[in-house]
């Protein structure tokens, strides 16, 4: 097994939302090392955030067993054309697709585009996700705190509601959560609450679409190394990332992506309501 970067790390800060290229160390999202064996041969997915990090690994990852693939991001060009090279290179159809998910009106000219130019919707994957860092309560700002969850739980909330008239029975959707979801950081108060969220909306949607056929489920990571680490954290905190956990490290992109992969799956058509946790030995009970 390769080894994987671990801290301490350059504590090298980015503006947010922060860009691939200008990490150090860079991280793996697969390119390499993910093979694919058509487990969803045909599919058509739209995966928020897919520009980098988890979203990217995602992608090349659903690229490699045979899905069509809609790139969704807010505003990171250069990263968005990365991944879609990634999916085409493997012959499937890459759509790019910018826009601020906060509003309930570009959500659902995403789900309208995938039906339009992939002809349809098999799997939705809602990454996308703002966070910020502060110490105090008092720091958050009113406005801060309405987009964390504008973007984090109420367009996931937009982008199922579009989507779910277009899904056939074995569909599949996966919301990223966190380990936040059950063990909040409190200096991640108003990201933590969403990730809480997201969880709860999760498993009742699963109750709410089993009778149509539709499964949904939550991936919860602990400390991935993506763009948003150095773009939102203090120094320190960067240098020190993933440092906490068992593994004592963070995981790369890559290592989330066969979670995804095994939800999408027709094969695992039983599994729904479920949260997977990817979180380097530290348990979520």
């Amino acid at each position: 097994m390769n080894e994987k970067p671990t801290p301490p790390f350059p504590a090298e800060k980015q503006p947010m939302p922060g860009l691939t290229e200008r990490m150090n160390p860079r991280p793996d999202h697969g390119e390499t090392s993910y093979k694919g064996s058509g487990r969803l041969a045909g599919k058509r997915a739209v995966i928020t955030g897919a520009d980098s990090g988890i979203g990217r690994a995602v992608a090349i990852a659903f690229a490699r067993e045979g899905a069509d693939i809609l790139i969704s991001y807010l505003d990171e060009h250069q990263d968005a054309m990365e991944t879609k090279r990634l999916v085409e290179q493997e012959g499937r159809k890459a759509l790019l697709m910018e826009g601020d998910i906060k509003t309930a009106g570009h959500c659902r000219s995403i789900i309208e585009r995938a039906v339009n130019d992939l002809g349809g919707i098999d799997i939705l994957v809602n990454n996308a996700a703002h966070q910020a860092t502060f110490d105090d309560i008092g720091d958050i700002s009113d406005e801060e705190w309405d987009l964390t969850f504008k973007v984090n739980i109420h367009a996931m909330f937009y982008l199922v509601k579009a989507a779910v008239p277009h899904m056939q029975p074995g569909a599949s959707i996966i919301n990223t959560a966190s380990i936040n979801s059950d063990k909040p950081n409190p200096t991640l108060l108003a990201y933590a609450t969403t990730k809480g969220a997201i969880q709860n909306f999760t498993a009742g949607l699963a109750q709410m679409l089993a009778e149509k056929g539709i499964r949904a489920n939550c991936v919860a990571p602990g400390p991935v190394w993506t763009p948003l680490i150095p773009s939102t954290m203090p120094e320190e905190a960067v240098k020190n990332f993933g440092k906490q956990v068992p593994m004592k490290r963070p995981a790369q992109p890559a290592e989330l992506a066969t979670a995804y992969v095994m939800l999408a799956d027709p094969l695992s058509s039983y599994v729904s309501g479920a949260t997977i946790a990817v979180t380097g030995g530290q348990p979520i009970l």
